[in-house]
């Protein structure tokens, strides 16, 4: 090696050997929590309707019980035929009579594929990113992917403010050890990879309907 690439190199390590001497002065300043940047201030209910349409999720209210059925019917006659998926739950068995259709339990197994819409409850709601936490005790992992629409019966009270209080909750009634999946869903399965031109039902439902009982 010649003498003037030798004499260079050692200058540059005797300048890295004289930095790593010096302490690291690391900065001080507070990170922000997740929380505190996309902080939900007023009613959680009106930020939950707020973030749900821009997802491209449907909002329905309902006051009561039978209202509840009455909006899920009122989706559900608004799809092609075709059978329906729907949670094995006695909330959805008390409105499956009025829906006409064929239906497949969660019990007897996942959805099939000429299934048009799949309806069970959640584990809570987001208000913070409008979305919505289910489990494999909500159908099972299919229920949220295979149909094309996917009809979420939910209360007010389900309602969190941001993500750390619904997954706070959901640790305290022992759910990540009881289940075998824990998802977020966020509006419908939409992608724009392609030319930016925006094309729903890519990877799930091209619709999500979250039917809001004031409870």
């Amino acid at each position: 090696m010649p003498a003037t690439n030798e004499a260079a190199r050692e200058r540059i390590l005797g300048r890295i050997r004289a930095a790593l001497r010096e302490p690291t002065q690391r900065p001080q300043a507070e990170m922000a929590t997740y929380a505190q940047v996309y902080e939900v201030s007023g009613p959680a209910r009106a930020r939950f309707e707020t973030e749900c349409a821009i997802n491209l999720t449907e909002v329905r209210g309902s006051g009561s019980a039978a209202e509840t059925a009455a909006q899920v019917a009122e989706v559900l006659a608004s799809l092609p035929a075709g059978p329906v998926f729907a949670q094995d739950v006695p909330p959805i068995r008390s409105m499956a009579a009025a829906w006409q259709r064929e239906v497949a339990w969660s019990s007897a197994g996942g959805p099939t594929e000429n299934a048009q819409a799949s309806v069970t409850l959640c584990e809570a709601l987001i208000a913070q990113t409008g979305s919505i936490l289910m489990s494999s005790s909500c159908g099972g992992r299919g229920a949220a992917v295979v149909t094309p629409c996917h009809i979420v019966v939910a209360r007010e009270a389900q309602l969190a403010p941001d993500l750390d209080t619904a997954m706070r909750r959901a640790a305290e009634k022992g759910l990540p050890r009881a289940s075998s999946y824990i998802g977020l869903i966020t509006g419908s399965s939409r992608t724009a990879d392609i030319e930016k031109i925006l094309v729903q039902g890519a990877h799930g439902p091209r619709r999500v309907v979250v039917v809001l009982e004031n409870v």
